[in-house]
């Protein structure tokens, strides 16, 4: 029986504005839109000069300190001993110090003797002697005071270097091919590309206020170095076959907790025009972006929305001054993408890349790299997005010696499997964010699992990330710790991982495998890694990758 009823249905609710400026207009619809609409990022620098470090930390006011110094390449870090469980249940003005973290950038990983030196010197003289090359191809201090920067900053402006948008709502750095140029492998040298955008776009005023960060990469090695898969945009070396070497644009990317990967907008772009669809696809994210809510304000969350047809389509018709041609597929590199070990470059020289573990390094070993180069006749330095060093140019008879002098200043020419595919983020020493500890741990993993396992004869990568945002690239590794604080069997909060599992890049790219429920206490991360290594190495087939085992593998092997 059918019953009547009154009950008119509910009309459909509004959407909220998205904050998106050429949809919902400009108006601000949080604090931090606000402020930067208010006084730009930038501003902030001189009152550094003029204020700031004549009166001390106590003079900065908050909307200064955060978010306008981020425009600066710094920002407060976290207060000593003050535990992971207490990350996200206090404000951060608790929990930062009165210290800050600089940011140093070298777009396209290019550096010289001279730079790392000074970069070496600031460390020693005003951080602590702390420096980590990070996996945007920059380096980072700590223990930085405001009463410092400004001659940190004439320092680094005096050899060429910066640390503006080194943080912020801006374009990052660029990341770039660490052997643009020199590699025998390279299909397009995209510096040109890298010097317009660095040179020509990155100060417009166009360019300084996004709903968020901007991350990008350029590369035309044949080697996919620059990680596309993760970036806001990217342009990634291809041979078209009617239009020769030119450039796949990849738009999207982006881990933390919401991955997405890059798609192609299915474009060539040659070299020439890779500034003009670089400068148009910041447009989009400026004009299309969602601002309202911190938490969508990137990328990848319009591109998901529109699909990268439309992506492709209002990019042409609003933002370039004429259509793309259409391009062919990129297909995957298939191997390591790092650079590590002795290379030939096309002139007949060498390149030889080294490691440093987890990036981690001192003022002190920055200033003797600097003499090693120097002693050498080496001129060109390249760090890249896997937390190398790389020496360019190096005449045949000299490896050797160059490398054993490397060795010595605590490099490693010929890492194993373990110290070669580890990475962590800053974690619970630094950052406001962090719920555990991850650089000093991976270091230690590092030398344990050599002690116990030895080596590997396939490729493997771990990462240690203190939080769920993925800087180390959690998602995206074959064994990744994602940090968060656990609860123990006495009742107590203690640091622990969730761990991800076959995560990777390059073909058949995937956010790995989660085992439900599953969490690792901190202090038993080796003993899991130990374990879980040694399944693989007992049951993979002939040649099988650890990503490929962990797929077909039961879940007490991975446990």
């Amino acid at each position: 029986m059918t019953i009547a009823t009154d009950k008119k249905p509910r009309p459909k609710r509004t959407p909220k504005p998205e904050g998106q400026w050429k949809i919902d207009g400009m108006e601000p619809l949080n604090d931090d839109e606000r402020i930067k609409q208010e006084d730009p990022g930038f501003s902030a620098k001189q009152r550094v000069i003029d204020i700031y470090s004549k009166q001390g930390f106590a003079s900065i006011p908050p909307e200064d300190l955060a978010p306008r110094f981020k425009w600066l390449g710094i920002y407060t870090q976290r207060k000593q001993n003050l535990g992971g469980e207490l990350t996200g249940q206090v404000p951060n003005s608790e929990l930062q110090d009165e210290f800050f973290m600089l940011r140093i950038r070298f777009d396209g990983g290019r550096a010289t003797p001279q730079q790392l030196r000074v970069v070496g010197e600031i460390s020693q003289e005003f951080a602590r002697s702390t420096a980590d090359f990070t996996d945007r191809q920059n380096i980072q201090l700590h223990w930085i005071r405001i009463e410092d920067m400004p001659e940190i900053w004439e320092r680094l402006e005096a050899v060429g270097l910066s640390t503006m948008m080194g943080c912020g709502d801006v374009p990052r750095v660029i990341l770039g091919s660490p052997v643009a140029g020199v590699a025998q492998d390279e299909i397009i040298d995209a510096t040109p590309a890298i010097e317009t955008i660095v040179n020509e776009y990155l100060h417009r005023e166009d360019v300084q206020n996004l709903p968020r960060k901007f991350k990008t990469a350029i590369s035309g090695n044949a080697r996919q170095d620059v990680t596309h898969e993760i970036q806001d945009v990217s342009f990634v070396g291809t041979n078209h076959p009617e239009y020769g070497p030119g450039f796949d644009c990849f738009v999207g990317g982006g881990l933390s907790t919401n991955p997405m990967l890059a798609q192609s907008i299915g474009a060539f772009v040659p070299l020439e025009r890779v500034p003009e669809v670089w400068h148009g696809v910041v447009s989009i994210f400026r004009d299309y972006g969602f601002r309202r809510l911190r938490n969508r304000a990137r990328l990848k969350f319009l591109v998901a929305q529109w699909g990268v047809e439309k992506f492709r389509q209002v990019l042409e018709d609003e933002y370039l001054e004429s259509p793309l041609q259409d391009g062919i597929p990129t297909v995957p590199h298939m191997g390591n993408r790092d650079h590590v070990g002795v290379h030939k470059q096309q002139d007949g020289k060498f390149y030889v890349g080294v490691k440093p573990t987890v990036g981690h390094t001192t003022g002190e070993q920055l200033v003797a790299i600097a003499e090693v180069a120097e002693s050498f006749g080496i001129e060109r330095i390249r760090t890249t997005p896997m937390k190398e060093l790389l020496f360019l140019d190096v005449d045949e008879d000299v490896i050797e010696p160059l490398s054993k002098k490397l060795s010595e200043t605590g490099l490693y020419p010929k890492p194993s499997e373990f110290r070669r595919g580890v990475m962590s983020c800053t974690g619970l020493e630094f950052c406001k964010l962090a719920h555990t500890t991850t650089k000093s741990r991976a270091i230690e993993l590092v030398d344990e699992l050599e002690e116990i396992i030895g080596d590997l004869d396939v490729p493997i990568s771990i990462t240690l990330n203190g939080c769920p945002n993925s800087c180390a690239r959690t998602q995206v590794a074959d064994i990744g710790f994602k940090g968060q604080t656990l609860t123990d069997e006495n009742g107590d909060r203690i640091e622990g991982f969730q761990v991800h599992l076959g995560g990777a890049m390059g073909l058949n790219p995937d956010f790995g495998r989660k085992l439900r429920g599953h969490k690792v206490k901190a202090s038993e991360v080796t003993d899991y890694v130990v374990r879980v290594v040694t399944n693989f190495k007992e049951q993979r087939n002939p040649g099988e990758q650890f990503r490929d085992w962990v797929l077909r593998a039961e879940d007490e092997d991975l446990s």
